[in-house]
């Protein structure tokens, strides 16, 4: 075989390659346009609509106890109510000592879901939740499928993550999510600044309502507020309910992302680390620059200014080296682990500070 047909047999598989890819991805967007429109616009009833509140002060034990503080942990003994087939991993759901309902999942994904949902929640996003359990018992499992693996004859189980249903919430998933560039919140420094967050952990799983038959990571929750009185003074009560846009999927962090498969993982202290120098890359006029690749790069890292950057560090000041450690034990990290994760995120966190002082 001469050294041109070598080439040209290079070419076709590299194209070969490419246009699979492409064909690919163009089945998968086609299906999820196709369900979208079939299922139609989320039917939201509330009156408005909120990505991010100021979380004030939180001290690290808070961080560590999460949103529900240590009372509303998982509460010991737990049954079982059902098991789930969706997901990538094992997962079911059961019911603890309090009456709250829990979806316990088990997999490569159990300590960044739970810190992902603690660092969003400290930096004013919403999020669900979550809990990292090393070990407990469900009582009354039976037989179970895909979560077999999870759960001994004695029906133990270990490092497992478990996620609150809160009850009173009007759930909208999937194909009645938001996409990253058509949501309420576009062009704001709220929304690049949960954008920011997603690049500072690398979670490279950034699909939305617009991969919703791969599975979108975007969701809106419909909370109660307090009741109040109709506006016509007729005595009846309502209500009311706010819409919250949140990313329901942090698994996908602490490692390194990547456009593909081969080259992105997750809760990978040495990856992570050795993508800090890529992640701002410069300062072109008023553009930060990153260096981050996801499942939509450009809706993550486009177009994200100083002022957005700046706002952004101004509330993560807030979180000390305590308060990441705090967080990263709460989620099963190891010293070692804890250690170097803490000194990536204050790295990177410095380069976000230095491009808003950059000249």
């Amino acid at each position: 075989m001469s050294f041109t047909d070598a080439l040209q047999i290079l070419f076709w598989v590299a194209f070969g390659i490419f246009a699979g890819w492409w064909v690919f991805f163009g089945y998968w967007r086609i299906r999820s346009e196709i369900r979208r429109r079939a299922e139609g616009e989320a039917p939201l009833r509330s009156s408005r609509s909120v990505v991010w509140r100021d979380p004030g002060s939180i001290s690290p034990e808070e961080l560590a106890a999460g949103p529900c503080g240590s009372k509303g942990a998982p509460a010991p003994p737990f049954h079982f109510i059902e098991e789930h087939d969706t997901g990538s991993q094992p997962c079911l759901s059961i019911r603890d000592a309090a009456g709250h309902e829990w979806r316990v999942k088990w997999g490569q994904e159990v300590h960044t879901e739970t810190f992902g949902t603690r660092l969003a929640w400290a930096l004013g996003y919403f999020a669900e939740p979550t809990y990292f359990i090393t070990s407990g018992t469900i009582e009354g499992t039976g037989d179970l499928q895909r979560a077999k693996e999870c759960i001994d004859e004695q029906h133990r189980f270990s490092d497992a993550r478990f996620e609150l249903s809160e009850p009173g919430v009007e759930r909208h998933f999937d194909a009645h999510g938001w996409a990253w560039h058509d949501n309420p919140f576009a062009g704001t420094r709220e929304l690049n600044g949960l954008k920011i967050l997603m690049m500072l952990v690398s979670n490279w799983d950034n699909k939305d309502v617009r991969d919703v038959a791969r599975g979108s990571n975007t969701a809106i929750f419909e909370y109660p507020l307090d009741h109040q009185q109709d506006s016509v003074g007729s005595g009846f009560s309502r209500t009311l309910t706010e819409a919250r846009y949140l990313i329901i999927d942090w698994g996908a962090a602490l490692g390194a992302w990547g456009s593909h498969a081969l080259t992105r993982g997750r809760w990978d202290p040495e990856a992570f680390a050795g993508q800090n120098a890529q992640f701002v890359t410069g300062v072109d006029g008023d553009i930060v620059q990153f260096g981050y690749q996801g499942q939509r790069t450009a809706d993550a890292a486009a177009n994200i200014t100083r002022a957005d950057v700046k706002w952004f560090v101004d509330v993560a000041d807030r979180l000390s080296d305590d308060h990441l450690r705090a967080a990263l034990v709460a989620s099963g990290a190891s010293r070692e682990e804890t250690d170097l994760f803490t000194a990536s995120l204050r790295a990177r966190l410095d380069q976000l500070r230095a491009a808003v002082t950059a000249p």
